[in-house]
């Protein structure tokens, strides 16, 4: 077990995910979420979107940041160079894992860390593999695991993952929503008692 941070830590963050991995790294933490505009420049590359999206959630933090330790993520999937966002409807889901069926797929995981005013943004990429998905195992995700909050349309966690992912090269907890090995990494080494 590492010593305690040297400030409050908070997750600026609803996702239940990053928070369970936060806590089983054994982190106390707060969570506070602001309404945030993830928009991104049209022209953007895609592998830069999440470090862009990250550290513009952070600054939306920056009054909260002179006592506390806040962290903020993003995490993006991309196939073929196009990225998959989160799905608007059961169409839209089916669609993305549609392309993602039988393929290779990067998924990127940034997170900001910021503190008295000061960003530091790190990112993490895995590859995922897809057997080939039938439609019916599609169907049943959608209508079971109700994947619209999640970028791509899956977690990796979830129903599809575990029978779909052949292979992953990279950290499942980057695939997952949150880097933790970085994180654990950057917060011990920058804020530890």
């Amino acid at each position: 077990m590492f010593s305690k941070l040297t400030y409050p830590l908070i997750l600026a963050s609803n996702s239940p995910r990053r928070k369970q991995i936060l806590a089983d790294a054994g982190f106390e933490f707060s969570t506070l979420v602001k309404n945030i505009d993830e928009v991104y420049p049209f022209e953007m590359l895609p592998q830069n979107v999440p470090e862009f999206l990250a550290h513009k959630k952070a600054k939306y933090y920056d009054i909260e940041s002179i006592d506390n330790i806040i962290i903020t993520s993003d995490t993006v999937v991309i196939c073929n160079n196009i990225l998959l966002e989160k799905p608007k409807s059961d169409i839209d889901a089916k669609q993305m894992l549609q392309t993602l069926s039988g393929k290779k797929h990067i998924v990127i995981t940034a997170f900001c860390v910021l503190h008295k005013q000061k960003y530091l943004t790190f990112s993490d990429t895995a590859e995922v593999y897809f057997k080939n998905l039938s439609e019916q195992e599609i169907n049943h995700y959608i209508s079971t695991c109700k994947p619209l909050d999640k970028a791509g349309a899956y977690g990796i966690q979830d129903w599809i993952g575990i029978i779909g992912i052949e292979k992953i090269n990279g950290s499942y907890y980057t695939v997952m929503g949150l880097p933790i090995h970085l994180v654990y990494k950057e917060l011990t080494e920058l804020f530890s008692a």
